[in-house]
């Protein structure tokens, strides 16, 4: 069984989903721990309803030592992390110790959109702006860019033209809330080749 941690910052709505798939049988996996960066994000309330052993690490506090205390608290316990709205970039050891096994989903189609300060409903205003005709997500493995690592899979949504950034986040949020239980699956069934640049479904 696949031993993951789940980080996150906000509502946990990408948490519930993978929740949902442990669940209904879709993952053979288990939640060992949600962080949160954030006091009071709603994730943490998910959590605590599964019975899920949760810690917030307020970023207001922790700031650049965040990453080393994550670590602390996961080191030698799980197999995987999944970064679901997690707002705080990991940097240094951790990056190290879990070389390949940190995952992230992002809201649009990589590398559209992505890297420093274009997180959230800022994604989605820039595709907007911008006038693509489609958009989506993206799960990658986590390196010492932002937003740079191995792309391991995509989900495409159509962009409307009376689209606001709004009614895009909640068409791609609905596709990944599929696409991260889908790939944490690819995973624990070591369906996942990892090249230099590339990872490839196999």
């Amino acid at each position: 069984m696949l031993k993951i941690a789940v980080l996150i910052s906000g509502g946990g709505s990408n948490l519930q989903a993978i929740i949902d798939s442990i669940h209904n049988g879709y993952l053979n996996c288990s939640i060992e721990l949600v962080i949160s960066d954030r006091e009071g994000a709603g994730g943490i309330k998910r959590a605590e309803e599964s019975k899920i052993k949760t810690v917030v690490l307020d970023r207001s506090i922790y700031k650049k030592d965040i990453s080393e205390e994550i670590l602390h608290l996961l080191k030698g316990r799980v197999d995987l992390i999944v970064l679901a709205g997690f707002l705080s970039i990991l940097q240094g050891e951790i990056l190290n110790y879990f070389n390949r096994r940190i995952i992230n989903i992002h809201p649009s189609l990589i590398p559209s959109f992505c890297g420093k300060g274009m997180y959230g409903i800022k994604v989605h205003e820039g595709a907007i702006e911008y006038g693509v005709k489609f958009s989506g997500c993206t799960v990658h493995f986590v390196d010492m860019g932002t937003d740079t690592g191995a792309i391991i899979s995509q989900r495409v949504v159509p962009v409307y033209e009376e689209d606001t950034p709004k009614t895009l986040q909640e068409r791609v949020l609905e596709e990944e809330h599929k696409l991260l239980p889908e790939v944490i699956k690819l995973i624990s069934e070591g369906r996942i080749k990892i090249g230099e640049e590339q990872a490839a479904i196999i």
